[in-house]
């Protein structure tokens, strides 16, 4: 079954303040929150405006990150540093097992593995580096 109106209601992205409603009628119209333009800018220049529900100061985020080039994008414009915080660089999954476990630890788990698979067969010993 197919309609005619469209299955999303609300806001689109990037709604600038003043701006009004698109794709609903006129009955469902409703009050809409005062909105503020914040521009970020990274330590390459480039600037970046996001829109926000018009917050307290302190509850807009200082910094964000520059959707062009992933450097730390600051609110004053020269603030931004080229270098992210080392408690903000990614991790990944391996990095966070790495935390847990030692190299030992790793050697046992995956001797255990090993071993059920032996147990049921799934893999020819070939490819469990018996050969």
């Amino acid at each position: 079954m197919v309609h005619g109106t469209s299955g999303f209601r609300g806001t689109r992205a990037g709604v600038t303040a003043g701006s009004e409603p698109r794709n609903q009628s006129d009955s469902v119209v409703g009050d809409s929150l005062p909105r503020i333009r914040v521009p970020y800018w990274c330590a390459k220049g480039h600037e970046t405006r996001l829109v926000f529900v018009k917050l307290p100061e302190d509850q807009i985020p200082l910094r964000w990150d520059c959707p062009k080039c992933g450097l730390v994008a600051a609110r004053e414009q020269g603030q931004a540093n080229f270098e992210r915080a080392d408690e903000e660089i990614f991790k990944s999954h391996l990095d966070y097992v790495k935390e847990r476990r030692s190299s030992q630890d790793a050697e046992i788990v995956l001797a255990g593995a090993l071993e059920r698979l032996r147990a049921r067969r799934i893999l020819p010993d070939e490819l469990l580096g018996d050969a």
